[in-house]
């Protein structure tokens, strides 16, 4: 069984979420329901697409785990995590369902400590994807689709699909557990710092969630994130303009 927090199982903790979101909603207004439901297909999108680079790159190593733990699909019922998902529209963090891998199945002949570091960068690398595919269709239905209603809201959709991709891919190569970047950091320490780290990796955490709570962590991405983005924007913007 899957316990959270103190002696607090996972249904009984869902069930907790969901009157606190349904209570939250109703005093919250048409506002940010009608956010919910604009926003709701980036986040399925992010979180299923990053899972899923997970268990492809670990299943084209040779660990079949994801594979026989049905994660090697784009079913989002495969990837989401309800907590992460509710956690994620009302404290802003939130996360999938882990992937999980046995690196003694890996048959590449790279070294262990290079596939993990491999299987955790998939997650980050699929989300830039993301955003770039989605810049692309963001320019391609503003330069050719017909301008109404529709056109708009799927352009917003589109929009924070793009954000949301580039924040999480950010995000997750911060060299902190539970993060992707702890696991990707440590391919290229040496063996000393190794132990520190698997010896102190509650106290990391710990900072982890200090960083998170006190909104330290959005100071130290935001710049990043809005870097890439207006690189993003500004490098299919110009290549669009060489064609238009």
């Amino acid at each position: 069984m899957f316990y959270f927090g103190n002696g607090i199982d996972k249904k009984t903790l869902y069930i907790i979420l969901g009157v606190i979101a349904i209570a939250y909603l109703l005093n919250a207004g048409t506002g940010f329901l009608m956010e919910i439901v604009l926003t709701l297909p980036a986040v399925v999108i992010a979180m299923s697409f990053h899972e899923f680079a997970h268990a492809w790159m670990a299943d084209k190593l040779g660990d079949y785990t994801p594979r026989s733990q049905g994660r090697l699909t784009l079913n989002p019922m495969a990837h989401i995590d309800p907590i992460g998902l509710v956690l994620l529209f009302f404290v802003h963090i939130g996360w999938g369902r882990p992937v999980e891998i046995n690196p003694n199945n890996f048959t590449s002949n790279k070294s262990r400590p290079t596939c993990e570091m491999l299987v955790s960068l998939a997650g980050p690398v699929m989300n830039f994807i993301l955003a770039l595919v989605f810049t692309v269709i963001y320019y391609l239905m503003g330069n050719f689709a017909p301008i109404n209603q529709i056109t708009e809201i799927l352009m917003y959709i589109i929009l924070y699909t793009i954000i949301l991709n580039i924040g999480l891919g950010v995000f997750n190569l911060i060299p902190l557990p539970p993060l992707d970047g702890e696991k990707i950091f440590r391919r290229f320490l040496p063996y000393n710092a190794l132990q520190w780290l698997d010896n102190n990796a509650n106290m990391l955490q710990f900072v982890f969630m200090l960083l998170w709570i006190f909104g330290l962590l959005g100071k130290i991405v935001s710049p990043v994130i809005n870097f890439i983005s207006g690189l993003l924007f500004n490098g299919v913007g110009a290549l669009f303009g060489l064609f238009l």
